[in-house]
């Protein structure tokens, strides 16, 4: 996942950053309040660790600003200050949860876990990138109004791709998240089962999607999904042929 870290203490925000990294997750850290929103602008990233005493804007003004804007982030907030009342006011704001200083990485990291857990859980059942749509609850996948049939792994490595839609997820994370497994396992098999989704995405469509894949790599970052311009450009191309492949 892509946390953003928004700590002004260094030493707290340098070992968070390196903590979840060695997580495998995308991890950035800014150190005050205005940062913190222009890079969630900018990245949208799954998960803010938001601390509340920060210089230029604390984290209940940035609570109070993203309300509205960024209802796909969980925000899971970091306090010392033990009133309920002080965490009472940043659920209201929007925040997930909150965690009081100090506390355990462990326990920071089964938090956002959980939180992204949930997120997913309540998202709306039905993923759509370009012509390709992904229902969660059924578990079915279309491209084009065409059926595809996957394996499960196949459905999970594409639901985890279109929920991330719009940024690059590394062979690490994949792997971590979707297999289950170390990132130095040794193994290929993130490419070989994107190389699987491709040739079933791409026999769905017709071959219309020829030189282009709804899967794009990321030299040297990982994957994701295309973009949906370029797609639909690509597509309009052969309307006749579109026509042919359907009769």
């Amino acid at each position: 996942m892509q946390v953003l870290i928004v700590e002004d203490d260094l030493a707290l925000g340098s070992f968070l950053q390196k903590g979840m990294k060695l997580e495998g997750h995308d991890v950035e850290w800014v150190g005050d309040g205005e940062a913190a929103l222009l890079h969630a602008e900018e990245h949208r990233p799954d998960l803010m660790v938001l601390d509340l005493s920060l210089p230029r804007k604390d984290g209940t003004e940035v609570l109070a600003e993203m309300q509205g804007r960024f209802n796909e982030m969980a925000v899971l907030v970091l306090t010392g200050r033990s009133q309920v009342e002080e965490r009472v006011k940043c659920l209201n704001l929007g925040a997930d949860d909150c965690l009081l200083k100090p506390f355990s990485f462990h326990e920071l990291t089964a938090r956002c876990r959980a939180l992204l857990r949930r997120r997913e859980q309540f998202a709306d059942p039905m993923l759509r990138h370009g012509d390709v749509e992904l229902n969660r609850m059924d578990r079915r996948v279309a491209r084009s109004g065409v059926g595809v049939e996957l394996t499960v792994k196949e459905f999970n490595l594409l639901e985890f791709l279109m929920l991330r839609r719009g940024r690059c997820c590394s062979r690490t994370e994949l792997l971590k998240e979707v297999w289950h497994m170390s990132p130095d396992a040794g193994t290929n098999v993130v490419d070989v089962y994107i190389n699987y989704l491709r040739k079933k995405l791409s026999a769905a469509s017709g071959g219309l999607d020829a030189g282009y894949s709804v899967i794009e790599t990321v030299r040297g970052e990982g994957y994701q999904m295309g973009s949906v311009k370029r797609l639909s450009q690509r597509v309009n191309e052969f309307p006749r042929r579109a026509v042919f492949a359907s009769a």
